[in-house]
C-alpha cells in the first residue's frame, strides 16, 4: 500500500478548518473591494464605465494569474520572489520560439508556458532537495531569470510583428459583440483550475498540510520533497501562462519587464486573505485580492494621485493586510 494514498484522508481531516476559517476572510476582502468601487465611482464619474471595468479586469489578469500561482507557494509556508522576472524569462523565451526558431505559434506559446513550470521545477528543487530557505533560493532564481532574459534577448525587445495571431492571445475576443480581451477569460480560467487543483486533488490536500505541520506530514509516510518540487512546478505553470499574456499584450518581449510583479502579486495574495504563516488560503481569495489591487491603482490614478502616492497607499494597505493576518493567527 501507499503511505501517501493512506493518509490522504487524515490529511483531508487536517485541513477542512483552514478552508473554513478563510469563509470569513474572504467575505471582508470581497467587503472591501465594494467599498472601493463604490467610492471611486462616487469619486470620479469617469471610473465605473464600461472601458474602464475591462482596462481594470486586463490589467488584473497578468498579475491575478502570478498571483494564483504564488497562493500555491505560499499555502506551503514558502514565498517565490522569482515569479515577475521568470514570466519575462517565459515572454522571451516565448519570442525566441516564435521568431527567431520559426516555430508555429501554438507550439510556441505551450512551450513557453512550459518554461514556466521548468523554472517552478528548479525553485522546488533547490528548496526541496537542497534545503535552501524559499527566500534565498527563489531570490536566486529571480536573478538568474533577470539575466537570462537579457542575455538571451540581447537586451532587445522581441517583437512579434510577423505573428499578427498572436496579439489576439490577449487582446483578441472570443465572444462577438462582447468587448472582454480574452486576457480575462484566461484569467478567469486559471483562477477556476487553480481552485479545484487546492480544493479538489490530492495535490491540494497535500498543499495544506505542508503548511500546516510539515513534519507530521514527513512522520505521516508523505514524500513532502517530491510534493515541494511538484507544487513549485504549478506555480511555475501559472507563471508561463502570465508570461505569454503578457508578451501578447505587449506583441513583443520586453526583457526588462517584470522586477516589481512578484511584490504586488504576492500583495494580492496577501489581501485575498492567504496566511504567511502558510496552511490558509484559497484561490477565490486571492481573485479578489488581485481585484482590489488592480481598482485601488486605477482609482488613484483616475484621481490624479501622483504615481509616488500611488505607491506609499498600496504600502498602507499591505502593512494592513499582513497585520489582519497577525491577528487571525493570534485568535486561533
Amino acid at each position: 500500500m501507499n503511505p501517501e494514498l493512506d493518509n490522504t484522508e487524515a490529511v483531508k481531516k487536517k485541513i477542512r478548518l483552514p478552508i473554513r476559517s478563510g469563509a470569513l476572510q474572504q467575505v471582508l476582502a470581497f467587503a472591501s473591494l465594494i467599498v472601493l468601487i463604490l467610492f471611486f465611482s462616487l469619486a470620479s464619474p469617469n471610473f465605473f464605465q464600461f472601458s474602464n471595468i475591462v482596462g481594470i479586469l486586463l490589467s488584473t489578469s497578468v498579475i491575478g494569474i502570478l498571483a494564483l500561482g504564488v497562493t500555491f507557494v505560499i499555502i506551503t509556508g514558502g514565498i517565490d520572489l522569482s515569479v515577475g522576472t521568470a514570466m519575462t524569462l517565459c515572454s522571451v523565451m516565448t519570442g525566441v520560439f516564435i521568431t527567431f526558431w520559426g516555430f508555429p505559434t501554438p507550439l510556441g506559446v505551450v512551450l513557453g508556458i512550459l518554461f514556466g513550470a521548468f523554472a517552478g521545477f528548479l525553485s522546488g528543487l533547490a528548496v526541496a532537495k537542497m534545503k535552501i530557505p524559499p527566500f534565498i533560493a527563489t531570490l536566486a532564481v529571480m536573478m538568474i531569470a533577470k539575466g537570462l532574459a537579457l542575455v538571451i534577448s540581447g537586451t532587445k525587445p522581441i517583437y512579434f510583428s510577423d505573428t499578427p495571431e498572436f496579439s489576439q492571445i490577449a487582446l483578441g475576443t472570443i465572444i462577438p459583440g462582447l468587448a472582454i480581451p480574452n486576457a480575462v477569460w484566461i484569467f478567469l480560467i486559471m483562477a477556476i483550475f487553480g481552485y479545484i487543483v487546492l480544493s479538489k486533488t490530492v495535490i491540494g490536500r497535500y498543499t495544506f498540510a505542508l503548511g500546516s505541520n510539515e513534519e507530521a506530514t514527513r512522520l505521516s509516510g508523505v514524500n513532502v520533497n517530491r510534493w515541494k518540487i511538484i507544487i513549485y512546478s504549478i506555480a511555475g505553470l501559472f507563471t508561463g501562462v502570465a508570461g505569454v499574456l503578457m508578451a501578447s499584450r505587449l506583441n513583443s518581449a520586453q526583457p526588462a519587464l517584470g522586477l516589481g510583479y512578484e511584490l504586488e502579486a504576492i500583495a494580492a495574495v496577501v489581501i485575498g486573505g492567504t496566511s504567511l504563516s502558510g496552511g490558509k488560503g484559497t484561490m477565490i481569495g486571492t481573485v479578489i485580492g488581485a481585484l482590489i489591487m488592480s481598482v485601488l491603482t486605477n482609482g488613484l490614478r483616475i484621481l490624479s494621485v501622483p504615481q509616488e502616492w500611488q505607491t506609499v497607499v498600496v504600502g498602507i494597505v499591505i502593512i494592513l493586510a499582513v497585520y489582519a493576518d497577525i491577528l487571525r493567527r493570534q485568535k486561533a
